[in-house]
């Protein structure tokens, strides 16, 4: 037993040492900045509550915990390039309702339910000028206006026995199938409500409201404020309260303007309590893990450039310049099919013979054009393609006789037995080339038909 334990505590000392070597090759290797100027991009929250309805037709208990739900929806970016503001797009969609009873005056036990979509747009302020970033809670309060699309429904009938059945409001506080004061009491029939709001109030405006016909628009004023809680760089909770103040009278269709129900002056106003998240999923982070492994490396632009384009870095093409859109090789030169020296997109013949002469477009031609083609340059004869010629046909020639070597020539004839070889000729070739011999191009010449002239 006692062995088992020692091998498990090893494994996970072991385990410990290595997962803690990770980390501090990780903290050798990389280092966490903050990001000076980060990219703030859109952000988007979610969230949901409660309406509450602040007008003509009020619930008789009143909790602002309580209510109709609604949902919200919000697209934010900052506004100016110190964040103090936020611009904020918002959706609102929910249902609010009312439902008042007395039994003073049973022509106000009304009632109404309205769905509401709501599009507007707010400016938000969070204290930053006061408040250090790095604060975990924020106060914020907004100010913008909307647009509220509603459409006021009642609960006027129930069924009852299968038949539609108007509520009948008595003093009592209960609600019958008659009339009050139209009957014996014993013949009437106590209803309960159904909650379902299946009357559209607009089709009864001009018979018990006399409101007319209104508009089902409206703008609004919303203001807003709560706490912000940050939970991480990308996410925060918002807990909060918005007022909306609408520039109608008509949400619960009742209305100073009533005849047969007259409302309260001033225009109705709603309440939403809410809850939302916050996400910013776009922006750049607020830190960045840099390579502390090249940070003090200078970035040389020249050894990463391709100035031809044939993707093949300057610094190992071994063919700069290739005209753009040429085949080239791994080394960066063209590609020479025929090996003939004449790169492809050059050579007219591109199946030329193996080792035969050919001229800089690549056609074959006899060996006699070729030296012609050598010494009819303007330039000095480059020294490559004056020895690749000498080697290919020098070494073919063998001593024919022993002349007399002419006197500007004798100082070539390195061994002294009155005849220039092959070796010594490629020799004087080299020594002319590096400006070791006084000689000209027509002396090169000379010394080349005398070497074959031997």
């Amino acid at each position: 037993m006692n062995r088992i334990f020692a091998v498990i505590l090893a494994l996970f000392t072991t385990g410990g040492y290595l997962f803690g070597q990770d980390d501090m090759i990780d903290d050798l290797l990389n280092e966490k900045v903050l990001n000076v100027s980060p990219v703030y991009k859109p952000m988007m929250g979610i969230g949901t509550g409660v309406f509450n309805f602040i007008g003509d037709v009020n619930n008789t208990y009143l909790n602002p915990m309580l209510g109709d739900n609604g949902y919200k929806i919000n697209v934010s970016t900052y506004a100016g390039s110190k964040r103090f503001l936020k611009l904020n797009l918002n959706f609102l969609y929910g249902q609010v309702s009312g439902n008042e009873r007395s039994l003073t005056d049973t022509s106000r036990n009304l009632n109404f339910n309205t769905d509401l979509v709501s599009f507007g747009v707010n400016l938000e302020y969070s204290f930053d000028h006061f408040l250090k970033n790095s604060a975990l809670i924020k106060p914020f309060v907004s100010i913008g206006v909307e647009s509220i699309q509603f459409s006021p429904k009642g609960d006027i009938y129930t069924t009852y026995n299968d038949t539609k059945i108007r509520y009948q409001y008595w003093s009592d506080g209960s609600i019958r199938d008659i009339p009050e004061g139209n009957g014996d009491i014993a013949l009437s029939n106590i209803l309960y409500r159904d909650y379902t709001y299946e009357t559209d109030l607009r089709q009864r405006e001009s018979i018990e409201f006399g409101l007319g016909t209104y508009s089902k628009n409206t703008l609004a004023i919303p203001l807003n404020l709560g706490l912000k809680m940050k939970v991480s760089d990308r996410i925060s909770l918002k807990l909060g309260t918005s007022l909306h103040y609408s520039f109608t009278d008509f949400l619960d269709n009742v209305s100073s303007e009533g005849s047969h129900v007259v409302g309260n002056k001033g225009n109705d106003m709603l309440v939403f309590n809410y809850l939302s998240i916050d996400l910013d999923l776009f922006s750049e982070p607020k830190t960045v893990i840099i390579e502390k492994m090249f940070a003090e490396m200078e970035f040389d632009a020249v050894m990463f450039d391709d100035e031809d384009g044939d993707f093949i870095l300057d610094a190992v093409d071994e063919c700069p310049g290739t005209p753009y859109g040429v085949v080239t090789d791994t080394l960066g030169c063209p590609l020479d099919d025929d090996a003939d020296g004449i790169p492809n997109y050059l050579d007219k013949e591109l199946l030329s013979y193996p080792g035969v002469w050919v001229d800089e477009e690549g056609v074959t031609i006899n060996e006699e054009d070729y030296l012609e083609n050598l010494l009819k340059r303007n330039e000095a004869m480059n020294r490559g393609d004056l020895i690749a010629y000498l080697e290919i046909i020098g070494k073919t020639y063998e001593k024919k006789s022993i002349e007399g070597i002419p006197d500007k020539f004798k100082n070539l004839d390195i061994n002294g037995d009155e005849y220039i070889s092959f070796e010594e000729l490629l020799q004087g070739i080299d020594n002319y080339f590096d400006q070791k011999l006084t000689l000209s191009v027509e002396d090169i010449y000379e010394l080349n038909n005398f070497f074959f002239g031997q």
